[in-house]
């Protein structure tokens, strides 16, 4: 009836932990417990600090702290504080819980095999998933193989060597070893600062080497302005200390034969010998004497 979501009212699912540092961890075991049936109303029982260093080891949060971090995931409905470590009837009907939400590993106390055998016997019981990789015990292994980098860390942020626990010796060697670290820090950023100024100086410079090049070529290449000056300068230089040559004899008289001709006089000649040079001026008339009256 409450897998059909058939019951006449939420059916009350209870499920229980230490919950110390509360992880996705438990929060994906109460989705789990939430969503096990269409209406759940989820119940949770948190452990106290007294039952659970007597059973399980200290914890790293504080009872108060453990159950505030479990009222506030959004699955959880109502929750209890310092629940029982077994479970009896008792405890169930006075809270009318339905069903026990747990994952499916045995969990021994004392001369018991298992804490939730009888509820198994009763079929109260749903199984849930655990998370793999991701437990309590998971992230405390962490912060223990990396202690010197969190006391380090704390000593920086202002905490004293007694809230640390850090004896006075190894206080002045964390200390150091932060001013060494941020020595290396700025030196590392002095460095790239550098380097990004020499990359800058670098591509001015070859932008200005571009620049330089192309006005060399235009005042000293083949066609630069400076070529094209001192090549005009030669040709001036050259006209002036090579005149140019005498005319030659050809066009001489081709000049000779477009002047006009020069006045010649007539010559006589017959063919006998002794011939004489006759004078066109002269006709026969002038020749002749004026008669005599």
């Amino acid at each position: 009836m409450a897998r059909a979501g058939k019951a006449p009212r939420a059916v009350r699912v209870y499920a229980d932990g230490i919950y110390d540092l509360f992880h996705q961890g438990h929060a994906r075991q109460l989705m789990q417990a939430k969503n096990l049936f269409p209406n759940v109303y989820l119940i949770v029982g948190v452990n106290s600090d007294a039952m659970t260093h007597e059973r399980k080891g200290r914890t790293v949060m504080t009872e108060d702290e453990r159950y505030e971090a479990v009222r506030h995931c959004r699955y959880v409905d109502e929750v209890i504080t310092a629940c029982p470590w077994t479970l009896d009837d008792e405890f169930l009907e006075k809270h009318k819980i339905d069903f026990v939400a747990h994952d499916d590993i045995p969990y021994t106390t004392g001369s018991a095999t298992d804490v939730y055998a009888h509820i198994k016997a009763r079929g109260m019981f749903v199984s849930t998933e655990r998370t793999e990789g991701v437990s309590t015990s998971d992230v405390v292994s962490r912060i223990v193989k990396d202690y010197d980098v969190y006391v380090r860390r704390n000593l920086a942020r202002g905490y004293s060597a007694k809230e640390l626990n850090v004896s006075y010796i190894n206080e002045k060697k964390y200390r150091l070893q932060n001013k060494i670290d941020d020595l290396k820090k700025k030196g590392k950023e002095m460095f790239e600062d550098i380097e990004g100024k020499r990359t800058d100086l670098i591509m001015k410079w070859e932008e200005k080497s571009r620049e330089f090049i192309d006005a060399f070529l235009m005042l000293f290449g083949r066609d630069g302005r400076l070529t094209q000056y001192l090549t005009e300068k030669k040709d001036s230089v050259m006209m002036a200390l090579s005149p140019p040559s005498s005319p030659k004899a050809g066009s001489q008289s081709s000049e000779d034969c477009s002047s006009p001709p020069a006045k010649t006089s007539r010559f006589d000649f017959s063919g006998r010998a002794g011939a004489s040079l006759v004078d066109d001026d002269y006709s026969d008339d002038d020749d002749e004497e004026p008669e005599s009256h």
